[in-house]
């Protein structure tokens, strides 16, 4: 998810701490350019793996080949346009959402892919949480232009400040339902591993000049959600992200996007993304 958020940033701001000719899955590799930061992808987005059936759990599935499974929901979808346009009406029509996330990152430079999961919270108009789980807990949140990462193994906030002609454009945009996705991607029918049967897959190519190569997108025709978003961006590496548990309208509370952080902890401000 960050990679979308952050597009744009080719340094670390001062106070960023990593571990020297190491290539390893920790906070301060998330941060550094070229490392993790760059694999993960928000916005929710932007915002890809969805590694998780989102249909309940012990329900039967016919039998039935993926390409078989796929042609059908591509029937009942009509055209790639068609259903991009009524991801983006159903994007539209929320005030707020959550979900549970399965995140995989498979980086050019290392062998094996990056494994995160959490929570997302979305509230319109420009509002997000996602909270990761795991090892190295850590929490995003944007909100009214700004971005805000804590990591409690560094005990640091930072802060940047996003410009807004960026958020259409980004993982930000998508899952808030600013993206205009008819005018500004290239849809196309495009069957790839892992859905279920049923599941509308398209591939997505931006229209204008970004850093994401293309999308993978899976839509569940039975609320015409988004439940799988996969990004490829022009360095080789690739991110899944997996969305399960998935909850339209819920009442979120007022601190969702507030985070606590304890006495002492260091707070550094980044300009953010510089026009150019």
């Amino acid at each position: 998810m960050i990679a979308e958020i952050r597009s744009g940033v080719n340094r670390p701001p001062a106070g960023y701490r990593h571990k020297e000719n190491q290539l390893c899955y920790n906070s301060a590799d998330m941060r550094r350019p070229g490392g993790r930061t760059a694999a993960l992808a928000a916005a929710v987005c932007a915002l890809a793996s969805i590694s998780a059936d989102p249909r309940r759990a012990g329900a039967a599935v016919p039998a039935q080949t993926e390409a078989g499974a796929h042609g059908t929901a591509k029937a009942a979808a009509g055209t790639a346009k068609d259903a991009l346009a009524r991801l983006e009406k159903t994007l539209a029509g929320l005030n707020s959402f959550q979900a549970d996330f399965d995140q995989t990152s498979y980086l050019a430079s290392r062998g094996r892919p990056l494994r995160d999961k959490g929570r997302l919270f979305v509230q319109k108009p420009d509002m997000m949480r996602w909270e990761y789980d795991g090892a190295e807990p850590k929490t995003y949140v944007y909100k009214a232009g700004l971005f805000l990462q804590y990591i409690p193994e560094d005990n640091q906030l930072i802060r940047q400040r996003l410009p807004e002609e960026q958020s259409p454009s980004d993982i930000r945009g998508l899952l808030t339902g600013k993206a205009r996705l008819v005018d500004g991607f290239d849809a196309e029918d495009s069957p790839f591993p892992g859905g279920p049967p049923g599941a509308v897959q398209l591939k997505l190519t931006p229209r204008d000049e970004s850093e994401t190569q293309y999308l993978l997108l899976e839509i569940d025709p039975a609320d015409w959600m988004v439940r799988r978003v996969v990004r490829f961006d022009g360095a080789g590496n690739k991110t899944e992200y997996a969305l399960s548990r998935f909850k339209a309208n819920p009442r979120l509370p007022a601190d969702a996007f507030e985070i606590k952080i304890p006495p002492g902890c260091e707070i550094i401000d980044d300009p953010g993304p510089q026009k150019k």
